[in-house]
């Protein structure tokens, strides 16, 4: 790797501590306390199987599912459920074409098979989005009230200062997550080290806590506390809530910087932290209340609140980045309609902001806020949405691990049948809590995927009903017969989605006036995996004949599109092309209600008011108003 290489890799990686390690690397403020919260005595052997617990389900949750063996399954650099579901359909799919080649029938344990890849890829996706309103809701409520063991003045202000600090977190994101990441880098950095240090104090002070290293404790914890092991369990999910970010945010910092970050600092700063807890519970079993905070000295205190005030703060912005990225792979992978979708790094292309995700997300959190009011009763919706998302990334990574990456059966039952236990146990554990706050990810779970699955239906319906409704654009200018139209002078410009069909706007327009100008230009607008193509680069110009023209313009995922003045730097090489006052034709799709039966049919109206709020890339573009014509098709479902 370069020197240069070496220092982008290095700063992305301080980034990373600050957007993507935010919301585990305040687990320590209550992970353990929540342990020792269900009846469970703190002797020196529960103490210990707590920590092996804690320790062991980082290890394997974190540093060897996620960061070793998940984080392969990039999609282009991006990571997040829809990356596997997007590799596991393709695996899916390439398996039916072999057979199909092999003269073999697609059977239906096959199609069974995508089906449910698919869904559970959206049940995994949308859970994720059930946990995105949570987490910020709870990790800001919970720094607010830390606020009270300064000052207990402030508690009639929790709620107004807690909403103050959620609009300015969802403001701060139109920056992009870099610049966040840059801000809110130094102060995690300086956050793991603290807890790095104010662990290793009391290691020295008890070294027997070391023992808790020997998974053995954690296994005999689980086996000698029957019930009361679920709980315990359910506790333990604390501590890792936070580890699917390292995949969901992949896109906006990158694999080795991910990598990076969380064995070089993260992990080892957690795991000292917790080994110092439980140090400190070995000399002093009554500091298990609150063992984070007594294992300061007074002096301390109070610096250390308002630093953990800050750290969970920054939690949320794990959360709202990966769900950026869930949301832009959603529009890519057609789950979801398409969004404004602002780039906001030239170096890291799944570095987004999503103007209408981060309203619906920040209207979203401030509600859940005004309804539970207290960090403690949103405690037990915490960890159901996490467990589920983590149990469909096993699943799914296992399908590609077996089929696209061929690993052998053993070695995929060997490594990945431990993982589905594991995560299963934590997903049985955290369905306790759907009475106690688990119904609310669950809800929003339902909601969004209820909107993935009506949209994809919706998207499959019209193109399988309207095959054929649209003429291919070579074969419309063939068809053009000399005496048939008339044609005027100028230029007319045609924008559209479509690649070789004739625009609704252009046919709509022929059909009923036959009329049309000597120039017709068809204009579509592409994006490339590049942050910024170079003007010589910009447009493919296709010459079809009677005045046709096909141009593509191509633009980087940091640029903006500028059609008007793009257009007329492509055409001048063109002297027949008369640029001075084209006429651009946008065409819009209506969609209105006909005569397709849908059960149930409110479906049909979640996908027609989808649909008719879709956002194309030229809405985004200048366009001299006074040369537009809209003009809007008809469209029954």
């Amino acid at each position: 790797m370069s020197s240069q290489a070496k220092k982008i890799s290095a700063k992305l990686a301080v980034g990373a501590i600050g957007v993507v390690f935010g919301d585990i690397g305040t687990s320590p403020l209550y992970a353990v306390q929540e342990c020792f919260a269900h009846g469970l005595r703190a002797d020196p052997e529960n103490i210990i199987g707590v920590i092996s617990l804690i320790l062991w389900g980082l290890t394997i949750v974190v540093s060897v599912k996620y960061a070793l063996i998940i984080m392969r399954a990039d999609n282009q650099g991006e990571g997040g459920v829809f990356s596997l579901l997007a590799l596991a359909l393709r695996t899916a799919r390439r398996a039916g074409e072999d057979k199909a080649k092999d003269g073999s029938p697609q059977s239906a344990g096959s199609v069974h098979l995508a089906r449910a890849i698919m869904v559970a890829g959206m049940f995994g996706a949308a859970l994720f989005f059930g946990d995105s309103m949570i987490t910020p809701a709870i990790s800001v409520l919970s720094a607010v009230e830390g606020l009270n063991v300064i000052t207990p003045r402030l508690a009639d202000f929790v709620m107004p200062i807690a909403i103050t600090i959620l609009v300015a977190l969802f403001v701060l994101q139109r920056f992009g997550s870099q610049k966040i990441g840059n801000s809110f880098g130094p102060i995690m950095v300086g956050w793991f080290l603290c807890l790095a240090l104010s662990g290793f104090y009391h290691i020295v002070q008890a070294p027997g806590i070391l023992t808790a290293l020997n998974p053995a404790h954690a296994l005999h914890m689980l086996a000698t506390h029957g019930a009361l092991s679920l709980a315990i369990l359910g506790a333990c999910l604390l501590a890792f809530t936070g580890g699917e970010a390292l995949y969901a945010d992949m896109g906006h910092f990158g694999l080795n910087s991910i990598r990076l970050a969380w064995y070089g600092l993260v992990m080892p700063a957690l795991a000292v932290n917790y080994l110092g807890q439980g140090a400190l519970l070995l000399l002093h079993p009554e500091a298990s209340s609150n063992p984070f905070y007594m294992m300061l000295p007074e002096a301390l205190l109070a610096p250390m609140i308002a630093l953990a005030s800050v750290a969970t703060v920054i939690a949320s912005q794990a959360v709202i980045s990966g769900t950026f990225s869930l949301v832009r792979q959603a529009i890519q992978m057609d789950y979801l309609p398409r969004f404004s979708v602002v780039h906001t790094s030239a170096l890291e292309q799944g570095q987004v902001y999503l103007p209408k995700v981060n309203m619906i997300l920040c209207l979203g959190v401030i509600m859940i806020v005004l309804l539970f009011r207290s960090s403690s009763a949103l405690a037990g919706a915490y960890g159901f949405a996490v467990s589920g998302a983590m149990l469909v990334d096993t699943i799914l990574v296992a399908y590609v691990a077996r089929n696209a990456w061929h690993w052998t059966t053993p070695v995929v039952l060997g490594l990945f049948l431990p993982l589905f236990l594991f995560d299963t146990t934590f997903f049985v554990t955290a369905t306790a809590k759907i009475p106690e706050g688990g119904w609310l990810p669950l809800s929003v779970g339902l909601v969004v995927l209820s909107i993935f699955a009506t949209w994809r239906r919706g998207r499959i319906y019209l193109r399988t009903s309207r095959q054929g409704h649209h003429e291919k654009l070579e074969q419309f200018v063939r068809g053009l017969q000399p005496g048939a139209v008339t044609r005027s002078p100028g230029t007319s410009v045609y924008l559209t989605a479509l690649h070789d069909d004739v625009p609704p706007s252009l046919h709509s327009d022929y059909q009923r006036y036959r009329v049309l100008r000597e120039n017709i230009l068809i204009v579509r607008i592409t994006r490339t995996d590049e942050a910024v193509v170079e003007t010589k680069h910009q447009a493919h110009v296709e010459k079809l004949g009677k005045g046709f023209w096909q141009v593509t313009l191509y633009y980087g995922f940091v640029q903006h599109p500028h059609v008007t003045n793009d257009l007329r730097r492509t055409m001048q090489r063109y002297a027949d092309v008369d640029m001075a006052n084209p006429t651009y034709y946008v065409g819009r799709s209506i969609f209105i209600n006909g005569p397709s039966q849908w059960k149930p049919a409110w479906r049909k109206r979640l996908f027609l008011w989808l649909a008719n709020n879709v956002e194309e890339e030229y809405d985004y573009s200048p366009m001299p108003t006074d040369q537009m014509v809209q003009i809007g098709t008809q469209i029954e479902v």
